[in-house]
């Protein structure tokens, strides 16, 4: 079975929203079962939206755990913030919001939100390899 995991350091700025997908790539290319570029390009943007998102909502850090399954990769973004994602209406004037959590939900095969007994809540999300 081809299961590996990688924690991320914690993120704490933009700059690592970019570290935590130059390290989503590397965990990718060094898999036993490669997977094909345009699912790897799918899964760098989920991390990517997760992890904005919970630098911007979740209080300002987050860890990321990537886990490689036979058939999936699993995105899963820690944050300390109890409160879940929520749909909300994208603004489409020209503005930034509301498209992420509709465009992981829409890529991911599930998505879940797992609040954490020690706080703050788990986003994950199963995306097909």
């Amino acid at each position: 079975m081809d299961t590996m995991s990688i924690n991320a350091e914690t993120v704490r700025s933009a700059t690592s929203v970019a570290r935590a997908r130059e390290n989503t790539r590397d965990f990718l290319e060094d898999l036993a079962q490669p997977i094909g570029a345009e699912a790897a390009d799918t899964v760098v943007l989920v991390v990517s939206e997760l992890v904005t998102n919970a630098l911007r909502h979740g209080g300002g850090t987050c860890t990321l755990n990537l886990t490689a399954h036979p058939d999936s990769i699993e995105v899963a973004v820690h944050d300390s913030s109890p409160h879940a994602p929520r749909m909300r209406t994208p603004d489409r004037t020209g503005g930034t919001g509301g498209f992420g959590w509709h465009m992981v939900n829409h890529l991911a095969r599930t998505t879940t939100v797992t609040r954490q007994p020690v706080g703050g809540k788990t986003v994950s999300a199963l995306l097909p390899r």
